[in-house]
């Protein structure tokens, strides 16, 4: 029989970003003598938490009052990652950034997203399963949508709106770099929680393909030029753009 609903939801993310700790502490005291091994598994597991957390919030949207709730478990969660995640990108387009830049190698950017995209389906296979024991009021019928679209707007509109959350989140990135990280972690989470809420009827405001994809892959499968372009091509397009700016105009005029 399902249990209550919001209670149940938090408990099951609180339970992940409890496990992913232990195993981000555990491959610190058992790889670090094998530097690429470490850094996909805790880029991976990193990732794991993010995507399954946000799977589980998007069965929290229509909780009363809509959409003040969501919104607020949008800011704590996010927050909670970067407390909890410190020292991990948990998106591509983050990663794509410093290999732009040099600051990465191509190998090491290469393994981080690969580790995110198999944290990606990881996730949305651990949250299907668990969603299928039907033990909590939210995952009841959860599993019977196809694709769930996020797309709610023209395809050319999405992806503007996709390239202009991602130069504006990742600008914010590099800007807040400076900032104290007690500080730092709120105003990311706040942009965030804005960004949902400014365009989360129109694409989701995912601005993250490995998280994109493990939310809406059923939409991947069925719809993948249209959806690639919105949520793979377009953040990473604004990335480079970004990169751009930052490396070359910036020095410029300051």
């Amino acid at each position: 029989m399902a249990v209550g609903g919001l209670g149940s939801s938090l408990l099951l993310m609180s339970g992940v970003v409890v496990t992913v700790g232990l195993c981000r502490r555990l491959a610190r005291r058992r790889l670090r003598s094998s530097p690429l091994l470490f850094a996909f598994l805790v880029e991976m597991f990193s990732t794991f938490q993010i995507c399954a957390c946000t799977n589980e919030l998007t069965l929290l949207g229509n909780v009363e009052p809509k959409p003040h709730t969501a919104l607020t478990l949008t800011y704590g969660f996010t927050v909670l990652h970067g407390l909890t995640l410190v020292g991990s990108v948990c998106n591509p387009c983050g990663t794509l950034q410093p290999m732009w830049g040099g600051g990465t190698s191509l190998r090491m950017g290469g393994l981080k997203i690969a580790a995110q995209f198999v944290a990606a389906v990881l996730a949305r296979v651990f949250m299907h399963f668990v969603w299928s024991l039907e033990m909590a009021e939210p995952h009841l019928g959860a599993l019977s949508q196809g694709c769930s679209s996020p797309m709610q707007t023209t395809e050319m509109q999405a992806f503007c709106v996709e390239l202009l959350f991602s130069v504006v989140f990742q600008l914010a990135v590099l800007r807040a770099e400076s900032v104290n990280p007690k500080y730092r972690v709120h105003l990311i989470a706040l942009l965030i929680t804005m960004l949902a809420y400014a365009g989360g009827n129109l694409t989701g405001a995912i601005f993250n393909p490995a998280l994109a994809f493990s939310l809406h892959a059923d939409c991947f499968y069925d719809k993948f030029l249209s959806y690639s372009l919105v949520y793979w091509i377009a953040p990473c397009l604004g990335t480079i753009l970004v990169a751009f700016i930052w490396d070359e105009i910036f020095p410029q005029v300051s």
